[in-house]
């Protein structure tokens, strides 16, 4: 550990629940072994060009053949709880079928193992690896999946015991906007219309989760986590304040304002429109099934935005802001906006900016707007160019500064009167980054693609003693 990486000097509550987090496909490898059938990621990432270096997740961090040592690796950091995704084309490969005992086999083995160490299970039903066979039926442009997907739900509630708080969706926003509209992700559409459609059956297939859960498991706890951000305008001017208020709808109101208000934004309605079939795929009672009632919200933060209107590159250049690409033409044209970078503000090897104070201001809006359900920090954590020194050791001061400081962050909510009961590191292991394969590192484990060896890097005794200071 750095010498001069201090702790927050203020104590969170005693039954706060640590964590650190992961996602199947970004670890798991394995890819064709016992029943598990393709993925769109897994298709996505065969296609030539699409993934930096070629890279796919065919063997990732193989954490199936190697799950122990990974379990070990948690036990060690004294978290009290671990979030992974469940593998939807392990647990059923052919969609309608029945399930695939081999696959359910393998996340009892990982759940029974959790507990033997005393760590909670926190699992996520779907992290954006849609069986391919669905998506070659419509994927989640489809209603027909949200069915699907509440039939894998009931599947996974009924064989996993154990388990006593489940996710639905990960970042739901990301599966239909980058996958869908901007073609970035899997299944690498771009037709934004097509994006809104998948925004609407994500949260109904999500609803439909939530009822199949409850009728199962009245008890069980189901949430979802959403990737939420704090949006703001690049100055005072009317244009780069709608500009933040359409792009806040896209991240944040589209997906919180059915949740918990039982109605989509009328103006992302109005916008959608203009690009069918938008939301013209809601039926009757859709909204009152995906406003299921939750027992608690995750959400995934990085770094704040900055926005300004479209065609102001020249006032934003002059503001002194950094104007760079978007990443696709349909996403600045549909938002009618350009995204900009604050002078001087540190930037992760994602080159995302590193701003605490937009998480704060994110949970107390959460508080304040929309739900006093209980909220998780399920992913924060920062992705930069760590290697192996001389002596053996990896060293990444720049993580624990980030750490520290977002933590800071949630104290200041808490104090605010969040109700914030525990977070979650992005993330146990370096992994397969999507787009970017192999090329940048969020772990607090170093991994050896090559070889599989697992070095833990500073920021992982950091946060283990920390965890210790809080207990």
């Amino acid at each position: 550990m750095s010498p001069d990486a201090t702790f927050p000097q203020r104590p969170f509550p005693r039954d706060f629940m640590w964590g650190t987090a992961t996602a199947a496909y970004q670890i798991e490898g394995a890819a064709t072994e016992d029943g598990r059938t393709p993925s769109i990621w897994d298709t996505f990432s065969h296609e030539s060009g699409l993934v930096t270096n070629g890279d796919t997740g065919d063997v990732a961090c193989d954490h199936y053949h190697r799950y122990e040592e990974d379990l070990d690796l948690l036990a060690a950091l004294k978290v009290r709880a671990y979030r992974f995704s469940v593998a939807w084309p392990r647990i059923h490969p052919d969609v309608t079928g029945p399930a695939n005992q081999k696959g359910l086999d393998f996340y009892k083995r990982l759940i029974a193992g959790l507990h033997d160490r005393g760590i909670t299970p926190l699992p996520t039903m779907y992290h954006w690896d849609l069986p391919q066979s669905l998506e070659e039926k419509g994927g989640w442009t489809s209603r027909e999946t949200s069915y699907r997907f509440a039939d894998y739900a009931a599947t996974v509630l009924e064989q996993l015991d154990g388990v006593d708080k489940w996710t639905t969706f990960n970042e739901p926003w990301t599966s239909a906007w980058l996958g869908y509209a901007y073609g970035i992700h899997a299944p690498g559409r771009s037709d934004i219309g097509a994006g809104a459609s998948a925004t609407h059956h994500l949260l109904l297939a999500h609803g439909l989760g939530v009822q199949a859960c409850r009728d199962i498991r009245p008890g069980v706890e189901i949430g979802l986590t959403l990737n939420l951000g704090a949006i703001r305008a690049g100055s005072n001017d009317d244009a780069d304040v709608a500009a933040a208020w359409r792009n806040d709808g896209n991240l944040n109101r589209i997906w919180l304002d059915p949740l918990f208000k039982g109605e989509y934004p009328q103006d992302m309605v109005e916008l959608y429109a203009e690009y069918p079939p938008g939301f013209s795929v809601v039926q009757e009672g859709d909204l009152e099934i995906i406003s299921s009632p939750i027992d608690f919200l995750g959400v995934n933060y990085y770094g704040p935005g900055t926005v300004m209107g479209e065609g102001r590159e020249h006032e934003a250049r002059m503001a002194g802001f950094h104007v760079g690409p978007p990443p696709s033409e349909e996403s600045i044209n549909h938002l009618h906006s350009i995204g900009v970078g604050v002078p001087g503000r540190p930037r992760t090897a994602m080159d995302w900016e590193i701003d605490a104070s937009g998480l704060r201001e994110l949970l107390e809006r959460l508080s304040k707007e929309y739900t006093q359900i209980p909220l998780y920090i399920t992913e924060n954590g920062a992705a930069y160019h760590d290697y192996v020194g001389t002596d053996g050791a990896v060293r990444d001061p720049e993580r624990i500064e980030y750490i520290k400081q977002h933590l800071e962050a949630c104290l200041d909510a808490m104090d605010e009167g969040v109700n914030l009961q525990g977070y979650f590191i992005w993330s146990l292991l370096d992994n397969f980054e999507w787009g970017f394969g192999y090329s940048r590192r969020f772990g607090i484990v170093w991994i050896d693609y090559d070889t599989g060896r697992r070095i833990p890097k500073s920021s992982y005794y950091w946060y283990r003693d920390f965890i210790n200071a809080n207990s």
